[in-house]
């Protein structure tokens, strides 16, 4: 199924309008220590290129959820990918979908085009299922570095991990986009479903 077609059927449900590179897919898995994962979770696989590029890295006996909001793409990723769960629903609530603690966590999300407070809520939320070792990455359009909700998003980043770290622009992708790289989720005062805890009492 095409990408570009689901952009236009669903705009706000589908993040990019062309499919990730391969070359992206590589700077994204790199460095996140896949190999040795218990558990991984992958936020908006869309088309399945990082879901691919983790199960080529992942040990045989890993879990691996995947969290798809688009009804039509994770039809497409059950078939292609029987291997995983594919769940459909959104990343604010990746904690009823995955076995936790997570080791890594993967996001195809258009996080620069989310509202501030779907921002947090997804950044919240996949910070409480990650390991206290756990690593996080995602990537973001060049062209939008500077825009504001881009600029809101990377303090978000930096406020929820004690390490974060950007790459050099990967050229080889439609758009040109970067990664984003975190570890060492900060997830004080938080529930295991990103929510405040002071909301549950």
């Amino acid at each position: 199924m095409s990408i570009t077609r689901e952009f236009f059927r669903h705009p706000m449900r589908t993040g990019a309008i062309a499919a990730s590179s391969a070359r992206l897919g590589g700077v994204m898995t790199a460095g996140l220590g896949i190999e040795n994962a218990h558990s991984v979770a992958e936020l908006g696989p869309g088309t399945g290129v990082f879901t691919e590029a983790l199960l080529r890295m992942l040990p045989r006996d890993a879990h691996f959820t995947a969290v798809e909001i688009n009804p039509h793409l994770a039809q497409e990723l059950r078939g292609r990918f029987p291997s995983i769960d594919i769940a459909e629903g959104s990343a604010e609530h990746v904690a009823t979908y995955v076995t936790m603690p997570v080791d890594v966590v993967v996001s195809g999300l258009p996080w620069t085009a989310m509202p501030a407070a779907r921002q947090t809520a997804a950044l919240n939320a996949l910070c409480a299922v990650l390991s206290p070792q756990g690593r996080f990455t995602t990537f973001a359009y060049a062209h939008t570095a500077w825009a504001p909700p881009a600029r809101r998003f990377a303090r978000l980043l930096r406020s929820r991990f004690s390490v974060v770290e950007r790459t050099s622009v990967v050229w080889r992708n439609l758009p040109p986009a970067y990664v984003y790289r975190a570890a060492l989720p900060v997830r004080s005062g938080l529930d295991r479903y990103g929510q405040p805890a002071s909301a549950a009492s």
